[in-house]
């Protein structure tokens, strides 16, 4: 582990490059602190600024936002009892009312001291489980990977919104943006009409910054909701005695694991696993009462699960090339563009980069809990920014990053129509993740269903002769089952819709 190490400090380890993970957790905690702003939206801002760069201080850049813009949300989450992000929904529920009773320095502390513990955890995770996912997955044909990209669908369809159907259809619309241009395979031209800049179909950058940026600028504007008054606050230390610290170990962990195993599934986030972890530390605690009206426990439990997300979600798409959160779609495209195409390859083609990306979510964890602890009142004092000051701004920097990718026109009016789609889905109650997700995944699933009908000669049942793909393919139908089953009982499905 620590040769690992070694040579991705090697890599990172320049003036350069750590001014850059710098910039990137400041950047990311103010865009994850700013409501309306989310961790996505702030990653869609500044991708275009990084194709330019290197490999590296690209890839940096972009893991000191995640990491950043994820811990960010926990600012106004305790303060103003307004998550920033949706990963830092549970964390109101105690940090808001430590705030009210004049804790809030000692909430904003723990919650810190606890974002960098579940981060630090999942990147032990992404360190042991990633190489032998690769391993597993080098096996792997296209009749595999079309399971996967079926269970996958069927994650982020049944978990993103209230309304199944709403998550289904908001998927498949997904799926069938991506049919535009020419078909993979027989490279046949579909659904262009004539329109050449149409015949490489929709670009993924355009479409994430969309949906996700200037769809939140709309939404965000035509509510136009003023903050309500921050409460004051103190900070001494990260709040929390050797002996609370020792109460905890055991809610932190088990908050963790939960983040890691929730940020393998494809789509599901970190707005799920704070929920789920505060639910699992209440029913385990023995005071469970206490929560919700300012309990220690219901900060470690959400604030350590949403920052272990960053690293189980960059499990799945380092081994498979599939993003297990709607951030870390941001980080496919920038691996995109800079031709590295993630994969269980790129272990044996990239392995440096596998081991700098480490070195990089170390060094962005580190950077997170000093930035944040010396520089909240900066934070504070930015979130006063008027809104029509800074989303006309953001809407500019949208559009012109869009265009200095491909230098098209084309990508600017795609930010245009996507940005109407993810409005309208907002508007009529669909999650804009499955969508977003399905565009991702639509391409793999496509692509790996017709190779497989070629190996099977066009045979369906050949799918469940290879025994890793059946087990997916039956476990993808036994997990809507159980959902339809939930659905047709009343039982409430929790959501996320990863904006």
């Amino acid at each position: 582990m620590f040769d690992v190490f070694s040579i991705g400090f090697s890599q990172i380890f320049s003036v350069k490059v750590l001014l850059l993970i710098l910039m990137g957790v400041v950047l990311g905690i103010i865009f994850g602190a700013t409501p309306g702003i989310s961790t996505s939206m702030g990653i869609a801002l500044m991708l275009p600024l990084t194709f330019k760069m290197p490999l590296i201080p690209s890839i940096a850049t972009i893991l000191g936002l995640y990491v950043g813009g994820t811990s960010g949300g926990l600012i106004t989450a305790i303060l103003l009892n307004i998550p920033g992000t949706s990963s830092a929904i549970a964390t109101c529920w105690d940090g808001h009312p430590m705030a009210r009773r004049g804790d809030a320095g000692r909430a904003l502390g723990i919650g810190i001291l606890y974002s960098f513990f579940g981060g630090v955890i999942s990147l032990v995770a992404l360190f042991f489980m990633a190489p032998m996912l690769a391993k597993v997955a080098l096996k792997f044909s296209s009749i595999e990977y079309f399971a996967i990209s079926v269970f996958s669908l069927t994650l982020i369809a049944s978990v993103s919104g209230k309304s199944l159907p709403k998550g289904i259809t908001s998927a498949t619309l997904g799926v069938i943006a991506t049919t535009f241009g020419i078909a993979p395979v027989d490279s046949t031209y579909r659904y262009t009409f004539g329109f050449h800049q149409l015949d490489a179909g929709f670009q993924l950058l355009p479409v994430l910054i969309g949906v996700y940026a200037v769809a939140e600028i709309l939404k965000v504007a035509e509510k136009n909701t003023p903050l309500p008054t921050l409460n004051a606050y103190k900070m001494h230390g990260f709040g929390v005695s050797p002996k609370e610290f020792g109460e905890q170990f055991g809610n932190m962990w088990r908050s963790a694991l939960i983040g890691v195993g929730v940020g393998i599934l494809p789509g599901i986030g970190g707005g799920i696993s704070n929920i789920i972890a505060y639910t699992a530390a209440k029913n385990q605690s023995k005071h469970p009462e206490e929560y919700g009206t300012g309990c220690v426990g219901g900060i470690v439990a959400s604030e350590t699960a949403n920052n272990a997300v960053t690293g189980g979600a960059l499990i799945p798409l380092l081994t498979l090339g599939i993003p297990g959160a709607p951030a870390t779609a941001f980080l496919l495209a920038a691996l995109t563009v800079q031709g590295v195409i993630p994969g269980p390859l790129l272990f044996t083609t990239h392995i440096n980069l596998v081991y700098a990306i480490l070195a990089a979510l170390l060094i962005a964890n580190l950077l997170m809990v000093v930035v944040e602890y010396f520089g909240m009142k900066g934070f504070l004092q930015i979130l006063k920014v008027p809104k029509h000051y800074l989303f006309p701004i953001v809407l500019v920097m949208c559009m012109v990053g869009a265009f200095s990718t491909n230098n098209r026109i084309f990508d600017v009016w795609s930010i245009l129509v996507f940005a109407l789609v993810g409005y309208a889905l907002s508007k009529f109650g669909f999650p804009a993740t499955p969508f977003v997700l399905g565009f991702i995944l639509g391409g793999l699933f496509e692509l790996n269903l017709r190779r497989s009908l070629i190996i099977t000669d066009g045979s369906y049942w050949g799918f469940f002769t290879r025994p890793i793909a059946a087990v997916i393919l039956l476990i993808s139908v036994a997990f809507l089952a159980v959902l339809l089953y939930q659905r047709s009982k009343g039982e409430d499905v929790l959501t996320d819709d990863g904006i």
